[in-house]
């Protein structure tokens, strides 16, 4: 479902009228967020989807690392956490579904987060992922609607997994790009949580299937204003991603989210290769976390170099985000 689609059909569902739900759907947050008390709320959020690599160990590790994902970019911290798999049974052996939720369990623990159960039926081709349950205090969590004009844009992780994993299938992405693109979707975005504990950001949003563009557009209209994109300094997960866009190795996805980037994009001739990648669809990909320039200096210490500026949030009365060189 195209980002827009799910926008339409979220706006038709019943408001929540619970005091206790902080955050839930209306305003397209990687999580949804309810007060316990006064200083602890539970962060709920739930992700799967078909194998992108061909290790199943690895796959499994990868779905994992995305679930969780959501409630480190909500400034949480995992709890607990439920399987969720479809397979179907006449084609994948035993072997494979216990190496796919090694790969799961194996995660969750490096993120302290244990899996208690889950749920498992038969589907025409392989599913799987997490239902994660995690912890947040109300005052540190973040959000994104909490982005304020003269924000930094900071990104964590490079973009280009999308069509580096397109490329995988294909047998087009080198045996290095596979291996980068793998070690960086199985990386945790524990960072998120660290900086929201210390207090240094208000606003953050991971990078998956909507794109930089679309998890960003999002942020805009949640917060109520603009951002600017500086497009030279967006980084890339290697230059081959380039070489394999000439060769027409991009995701359904990563089109349908460009197409409805070219919306409210203001793009000044940025080159199509560019576009496709700040459309791609990531798989567990960074964090977008936005940065007051007084807390930058403390941010890069807890980041340590594994982060890029690539923008900045600019007041603007309607969502527009403008690419710049």
């Amino acid at each position: 479902m195209s980002q827009k689609a799910l926008s339409q059909v979220l706006r038709q569902l019943p408001k929540l009228r619970d005091p206790n739900v902080l955050i839930g759907s209306a305003s397209a947050d990687d999580a949804g967020v309810y007060r316990l008390t006064s200083g602890r709320a539970l962060v709920q959020t739930v992700d799967f989807f078909t194998p992108i690599v061909d290790d199943p160990y690895c796959y499994g590790q990868i779905a994992a690392a995305n679930a969780i994902s959501d409630i480190y970019a909500m400034g949480g911290r995992p709890l607990t956490a439920l399987n969720i798999m479809g397979v179907p049974t006449d084609l994948v052996p035993n072997a494979v579904i216990t190496q796919i939720l090694r790969g799961g369990v194996a995660k969750a623990k490096e993120a302290g987060c244990a899996i208690i159960g889950g749920h498992t039926i038969r589907n025409p081709e392989p599913i799987y992922g997490l239902a994660v349950t995690g912890i947040v205090s109300p005052k540190r969590m973040l959000t994104n609607s909490r982005a304020r004009a003269g924000d930094l844009l900071v990104l964590t992780k490079p973009l280009g997994t999308g069509i580096a994993t397109t490329g995988i299938k294909r047998g087009l992405t080198s045996p290095a790009l596979m291996k980068k693109a793998i070690t960086l979707m199985c990386q945790l975005n524990i960072v998120g949580a660290e900086l929201a504990e210390l207090g240094l950001i208000r606003a953050a949003v991971d990078v998956t299937g909507f794109g930089l563009l679309g998890h960003l557009t999002s942020m805009c209209r949640a917060s109520g204003g603009g951002a600017e994109i500086l497009a030279t300094k967006v980084p890339m997960i290697s230059r081959e991603v380039l070489a394999l866009i000439a060769q027409h190795c991009v995701p359904g996805g990563t089109r349908q989210n460009l197409a409805t980037a070219n919306e409210i994009v203001e793009w000044n001739d940025t080159p199509e290769p560019l576009r496709l990648l700040l459309a791609d669809a990531q798989t567990s990909g960074g964090l977008l976390l936005c940065v007051s320039a007084k807390r930058l200096r403390q941010v890069e210490r807890v980041l340590k170099g594994h982060a890029a500026i690539v923008g900045k949030v600019v007041r603007s009365s309607k969502p527009r985000i403008w690419i710049t060189k």
